[in-house]
């Protein structure tokens, strides 16, 4: 699963739609199961984000204006989440899971190719607060992340898709390290299951990432739809006979 997560990831976002209810189904306190995601998903990102740098995909003047904004929204949303107790983490998880499902999986459209300059508000008002808010939402729960970036990027500023999508890692990147941190330092990470599964997610990130530079995002939509509803499905059941 781990090494499916990072091949979605890497091409539409949304790999922690498969890797967190993974993990929860192999019985993971939910706090753990968030912090053990995150320590594998720096990984898998890492290895995507290089092969989009490889290929040059990376337009870093919109990068420099995100990256502090994304971690320091990752740290605050990751100290919010451990307020809850494990019960409540895990029905907050399995009420956002259909949500950000249905968000990854909305028809997205390929715009403009020319994205080199950008307005000033877009510079210095808009990127840092969307990547605030989303830096938020990665380290409070995580799925989803790259899609709602990637979503971002291409349809608020224009920014065609491969470049969105390897955009999107850098800042992801940003905020899964600030949220793995914070995780670290709570003692919710178990790093027996996450070192395995990181390798994984890194294989998966790097081949997807390769697929998502020479033929895009709709080869593997519905596979990941038909794996993702049986995973919740199976963590609905879960709790209902819990």
């Amino acid at each position: 699963m781990s090494f499916i997560a990072g091949f979605i990831d890497s091409i539409a976002g949304g790999g922690g739609l498969i890797l967190l209810p993974s993990l929860l189904i192999a019985g993971i306190p939910p706090q753990a199961a968030l912090g053990t995601n995150k320590f594998a998903s720096i990984f898998g990102t890492s290895a995507a984000l290089a092969n989009f740098m490889k290929n040059g995909k990376v337009i870093w003047k919109i990068a420099v204006f995100g990256l502090g904004f994304s971690c320091l929204g990752s740290v605050i949303g990751t100290k919010a989440i451990l307020l809850f107790d494990p019960q409540t983490t895990a029905k907050i998880i399995i009420m956002l899971l259909p949500v950000t499902a249905i968000v990854t999986f909305l028809p997205k459209r390929q715009l403009k190719t020319s994205s080199a300059e950008f307005s000033s508000r877009e510079l210095y008002v808009y990127i840092p607060l969307f990547c605030l808010v989303i830096g938020f939402y990665d380290g409070f729960y995580g799925p989803g992340t790259g899609t709602f970036l990637i979503f971002g990027f291409y349809i608020f500023l224009g920014m065609h898709l491969i470049n969105a999508s390897a955009i999107s890692k850098v800042f992801n990147l940003a905020s899964n390290i600030g949220s793995f941190f914070t995780f670290m330092m709570a003692g919710k990470v178990l790093y027996g299951i996450g070192i395995p599964i990181a390798a994984a997610n890194v294989v998966g990130g790097y081949l997807g990432s390769i697929v998502a530079i020479r033929k895009g995002q709709n080869l593997i939509k519905g596979f990941v739809l038909a794996v993702f509803m049986i995973l919740l499905s199976t963590l609905i059941f879960r709790m209902w006979k819990g």
